[in-house]
């Protein structure tokens, strides 16, 4: 069964297209490692919640966005497996090094998590 990798991401709003190159460099990366599916979305109809919502919850500056993406993997194994080596690779590659290839975000209020999916409905 599919397994996800989900990510909230607090991107200058500005760096929208920056953002968009950054993540087709690094997404090839996750791609070659056998992740499936790869959809990085940019906000369009985000509420701000009165108690928490996606902004609050990477403590989004007025002039960023929180945006949303997400990693399908075939499965946990084979996602466990490629992190383990995008871990290791994260140390040693070039296009991981933020001083040459800085993130155009602040990666530390970046949430993420893995999710087993628990409902999955399809159209076909």
């Amino acid at each position: 069964m599919s397994y996800f990798d989900g990510f909230v991401i607090p991107v200058p709003t500005e760096n929208k297209d920056k953002f968009k190159e950054y993540a087709d460099e690094i997404d090839a990366i996750f791609m070659e490692y056998g992740a499936t599916r790869i959809v990085e979305c940019w906000p369009d109809d985000v509420p701000d919640g009165e108690h928490t919502d996606f902004r609050k919850a990477v403590k989004a500056k007025p002039d960023e966005s929180a945006m949303f993406s997400f990693i399908e993997w075939p499965n946990k194994a084979t996602r466990d497996v490629a992190m383990g080596k995008l871990h290791h690779m994260m140390q040693t590659d070039p296009r991981f090094d933020e001083k040459t290839n800085p993130p155009p975000f602040d990666g530390l209020r970046m949430i993420y998590g893995g999710f087993a999916p628990l409902v999955d409905l399809k159209k076909t």
